[in-house]
């Protein structure tokens, strides 16, 4: 098996997010996912409108910008890129292109990937994993899947999408683990400023709080 640079492979699928010291949000009785921005008009998607589209299934490993790789995951979902171009290309306004995208959680957590990064392949809109639907540790009911970027892309408990021209203002410009705007995995992009290998020893060192952190807010308790 072949990792991306700096990955180490790990047994089971740690919990993994903001607030981790903290139980995930409680999953919606009727979750939708609001979508908006640069569109003529907003929408709303319901997990009926979802089931409407073609779904796949995508089996990737799934690697943490700190150095961990979960390994032969089968997620299942709807393409990212089929949502966009069945839903969202006829809203449109002309002569506006989409150059990024914000993905926003049930937890208050962000994530912003190129639009071009976005549309890859193997990007789902996922609700289950590993033939199971998602527990809320894994970010349930909807969340966003991009195998090709670090996991503080994948937005988990999804619930609104939004559809820029521009860069979206950087809350983290600043920070000392500023995190890199495209995070692609295979090219070690974790930070913003410093080479991938340069700041392996650091997010390395991460790896054993972050899971202790994961365990005291898990609703398993096994990760």
């Amino acid at each position: 098996m072949t990792l991306p640079p700096g990955q180490r492979a790990i047994d089971g699928f740690p919990r993994f997010g903001t607030h981790l010291h903290h139980p995930p949000p409680p999953i919606p009785a009727d979750p939708v996912i609001e979508v908006g921005g640069a569109l003529t008009e907003p929408f709303t998607l319901t997990t009926a409108d979802l089931a409407e589209l073609p779904r796949v299934e995508v089996k990737a490993d799934f690697h943490c910008v700190a150095g961990w790789s979960a390994t032969d995951l089968r997620w299942e979902g709807v393409p990212f890129a089929t949502l966009y171009r069945t839903r969202v290309e006829p809203l449109l306004a002309p002569g506006r292109p989409i150059s990024h995208v914000v993905f926003a959680g049930l937890d208050g957590y962000q994530s912003v990937a190129l639009l071009e990064d976005a549309l890859a392949d193997d990007v789902l809109i996922a609700d289950r994993l590993d033939g199971q639907p998602l527990t809320s540790d894994h970010g349930a009911p909807i969340r966003l899947v991009s195998p090709g970027q670090y996991g503080f892309v994948n937005t988990k408990h999804l619930c609104r999408i939004e559809f820029h021209t521009t860069q979206p203002i950087d809350p983290d410009k600043w920070s000392p683990l500023a995190a890199h705007r495209r995070a692609r995995v295979w090219a070690e992009e974790r930070h913003r400023y410093l080479p991938g290998r340069v700041v392996r020893p650091i997010y390395h060192a991460l790896i054993g709080p972050i899971r202790r952190m994961s365990a005291r807010g898990s609703t398993e308790r096994t990760a």
